[in-house]
């Protein structure tokens, strides 16, 4: 029982570093080096438009509130009284 185990856990060691050895020289080979290039050139473009998709986003919403910023500063500066905006500014009525 012992030898049998041995023997499979060794062989599979075997078969595992043969595989290992051959991948890593396929990725030092001419095609194996472009086709890293390329990985990276595909991730690299990813990342930017993920990156530029958050950016738009990130600035829709910053535009939105400066804008409300804005028209409540304009509000305040003409002197007119604030516009009601919801239930929390009907509490001071009664």
């Amino acid at each position: 029982m012992r030898r049998g185990f041995w023997f499979v856990a060794g062989a599979a060691t075997g078969v595992y570093g043969v595989v290992k050895a051959r991948r890593v020289a396929e990725a030092f080979t001419a095609d194996g080096m472009r086709d890293r290039a390329s990985a990276a050139s595909v991730g690299a473009r990813m990342f930017r438009e993920e990156f530029r998709v958050g950016r738009t986003g990130a600035e829709s919403v910053l535009r939105e509130s400066y804008q409300v910023a804005a028209a409540r500063h304009r509000e305040l500066a003409s002197g007119a009284p604030p516009a009601i905006e919801g239930p929390e500014n009907e509490r001071g009525k009664d």
